[in-house]
């Protein structure tokens, strides 16, 4: 007999998408996602799994409410648009604001996990981040 946590548990696999490829007009490089959380009405809330190849790295975007990423594995590079390339580590929290355009992906020699919270489907997405802006000079510091 299962319990109920059980079934909520088999039910939520059962509906959860299979990974899928990140299209190539939000990323460079390969990078592979899972959904790990959809709210659905009133809950807006997003929690999407991402794992980057070495040197791959989202388009320019911002989020409605802002974005939070928890990087779990690998080293990444992370961007607000002008500002400085910042180096981040498994366990570092980054936060981008509420429309801050913004690009986050791995280091050009390192696979890079980060998983992804965020609310709503109000993300723009705009031109890819340039080699010059991915191969700038990076700091460790910033956040």
């Amino acid at each position: 007999m299962k319990t109920i946590v059980e079934e909520e548990l088999q039910d939520a696999a059962d509906h959860q998408p299979p990974t899928s490829k990140a299209p190539a007009e939000m990323f460079t490089g390969e990078a592979w996602w899972d959904v790990i959380y959809r709210g659905e009405e009133p809950s807006r809330a997003r929690a999407n799994m991402v794992r980057f190849s070495p040197g791959a790295c989202t388009a320019w975007h911002s989020h409605g409410l802002g974005q939070t990423l928890s990087i779990v594995e690998g080293v990444a590079l992370i961007q607000a648009r002008g500002g400085q390339l910042i180096e981040a580590h498994p366990g570092d929290i980054v936060y981008t604001p509420t429309g801050e355009e913004h690009g986050h992906g791995a280091a050009p020699d390192r696979f890079m996990v980060r998983l992804a919270l965020w609310e709503g489907d109000d993300t723009t997405w705009l031109e890819h981040v340039s080699d010059a802006e991915y191969g700038a000079e990076r700091s460790t510091t910033g956040w």
